[in-house]
């Protein structure tokens, strides 16, 4: 299967080099130099994004933001920042993955084949699970509860999918991260304790029950 990739980062001369690279590995490349630029290729349905952080105009975050309600695709930020509250705020902006640049080709091309295998996986479950007033369609990767449909994140989502599949056993912060990160991801606990918390606020808006629970001292776990 020969994947779309969109690049977008403003560095003409990385673009160059990134288009070459993965032209050689067999992907349907798309560039984009700005923002703009990005927003007007993504009706090619891309099947992972490469996105910069730091563009002039419209940056990789607000990029970020726009397109996830239309793209469920996975999306790698490149960033040269690398303060804890940078990749915080880039996840949560609707990114799945960063990679610090300078970076290597060979971790960067690792990272993007361990997402796309990975939605692959996700796309051939057809399986859904009941928890009373919650339904989990792992196909179409949405939650139903009481007939409504949460407004989830991809990354909330994957906190929902790991964890459900995987009941009643306890995981700490550090492996959940692990788990919907990808490729050798960094453990970062502050971003699962707020994803984990908007969860929870989206549920009890349609129910009381504590479908996560936190084990003091240890971690999260699914609770039937």
């Amino acid at each position: 299967m020969q994947y779309k990739i969109l690049i977008v980062d403003d560095d003409r001369e990385l673009l160059k080099m990134l288009n070459q690279y993965f032209t050689l590995k067999n992907y349907t490349v798309m560039i984009a130099e700005n923002g703009i630029e990005a927003m007007e290729k993504i009706s090619a349905n891309p099947d992972i994004i490469l996105l910069d952080v730091n563009m002039p105009g419209m940056d990789g975050i607000e990029v970020c933001r726009r397109i996830r309600d239309r793209v469920s695709c996975p999306i790698i930020f490149l960033t040269a920042k690398v303060e804890e509250q940078d990749r915080v705020i880039g996840l949560l902006s609707g990114g799945d993955d960063y990679i610090l640049k300078p970076f290597s080709l060979k971790e960067l091309d690792a990272r993007i084949i361990a997402h796309l295998k990975r939605e692959e996986r996700l796309h051939r479950k057809t399986e859904q699970r009941f928890y009373g007033d919650l339904v989990i369609d792992y196909a179409s990767k949405c939650v139903h509860m009481k007939e409504k449909t949460l407004d989830l994140t991809k990354l909330e989502y994957d906190i929902i999918e790991f964890l459900s599949m995987n009941p009643e056993i306890v995981f700490d912060k550090e492996r959940i991260y692990e788990k919907i990160g990808g490729y050798d991801a960094e453990g970062d606990s502050r971003v699962v304790t707020e994803l984990i918390r908007r969860i929870r606020k989206k549920m009890k808006m349609y129910s009381e029950h504590e479908y996560i629970e936190t084990v003091w001292g240890m971690g999260y776990k699914w609770a039937k």
